[in-house]
C-alpha cells in the first residue's frame, strides 16, 4: 500500500500539479477523489488537522499539507529521504 495518499478533486489545479510531481519522480501514491463528497471540506479538515483545501497529502498518516509543502519537501530532498526509509 502506498505510503503517500493524495486527497483530490478533479477541478483542482494544485491536485494535478502534485500528481505530476510525484509521477515525475516515480513515487507511488494512492489518490482519494473527493468529487462525490458534498462535504469534502469537512472530510479534509477531519483528516488534515483542520486544513480545508485540496490537495491534502499525507505520508504514513502524517499530514504533509498541500502542493506547496510537497514541492518544498521535494526541493529540499527530504521527500526522497522519507520515502526511502
Amino acid at each position: 500500500m502506498p505510503r503517500l495518499i493524495l486527497y483530490t478533486t478533479a477541478w483542482c489545479g494544485f491536485c494535478v500539479r502534485a500528481k505530476q510531481l510525484l509521477e515525475a519522480r516515480g513515487y507511488a501514491y494512492r489518490e482519494v477523489s473527493l468529487d462525490d463528497d458534498a462535504s469534502f471540506r469537512e472530510t479534509v479538515a477531519r483528516i488534515g488537522d483542520g486544513r480545508t483545501s485540496v490537495p491534502l497529502i499525507t505520508l504514513d498518516d502524517e499530514t504533509i499539507g498541500g502542493y506547496e509543502e510537497l514541492a518544498a519537501l521535494d526541493r529540499s530532498g527530504e521527500l526522497a529521504l522519507r520515502l526511502a526509509g
